[in-house]
């Protein structure tokens, strides 16, 4: 059986850097946002010059690539663990609050306005497919699902689920998982953005409430 490559310090090296220009890229981000991004501006905290930079980064659509990379990546092992502990959906959506909770600027990047002219590589589609296959095989869970009862939208499913992947599942039960995920993340994106604030209630406990009614008793 073959050995496990060794890094090289050289290429140990880089990858500590790439990492602390993720790490100054999430700053940029959270004062300014995504698209502010400069890496000129990265490449000045460093101590090092821009053309120096772009040895490790070919420019802000590749960084920007690998942030969001990083962050479809972190949310799919979320979700997949939890529902590895064995999470029904009421438990994936604790931990996907809980998730967006610990970083907003994360879950932002990825959920919230796009970057303008910026255009995410296929492989970022695929990362994101497996969160939503970890949600729809909790939906097709029993007990029978509910929900997902418009005829229309039911038909127009078994011949648009293709962001299912190859999920065998029925119509009603890919309905379920949108409404899941398309509600919880509604209600997410209000809370993380501030529209709650100074309303004088608890968003968790709206939270909860909403998923309730989505769910059913």
């Amino acid at each position: 059986m073959p050995e496990a490559r060794t890094s090289t310090p050289r290429e140990r090296y880089r990858t500590q850097v790439r990492a602390e220009i993720k790490e100054h890229a999430w700053e940029q981000i959270a004062t300014a946002g995504a698209s502010a991004l400069s890496l000129n501006a990265i490449a000045k905290r460093m101590g090092m010059s821009g053309p120096a930079l772009y040895r490790y980064f070919d420019g802000r659509d590749e960084l920007i690539t690998e942030l969001i990379r990083d962050a479809y990546r972190s949310q799919a092992d979320t979700l997949r663990a939890a529902a590895e502990a064995g999470a029904d959906l009421a438990g994936l959506a604790h931990a996907l609050r809980a998730w967006a909770l610990d970083d907003p600027q994360r879950y932002f990047l990825i959920f919230g306005t796009p970057v303008p002219g910026y255009h995410a590589p296929d492989d970022i589609t695929e990362i994101a497919a497996e969160t939503m296959a970890v949600i729809v095989d909790a939906a097709a869970a029993p007990p029978s699902p509910g929900g997902g009862t418009d005829g229309a939208f039911d038909a127009h499913l078994e011949t648009h689920r293709q962001w299912a992947g190859d999920r065998p599942a029925p119509a009603r039960v890919l309905h379920r998982a949108l409404s899941f995920w398309s509600r919880l993340h509604g209600v997410l994106s209000l809370e993380l953005a501030g529209q709650f604030t100074g309303m004088g209630f608890d968003p968790a406990l709206l939270f909860e409430a909403e998923l309730k009614d989505l769910l059913g008793p």
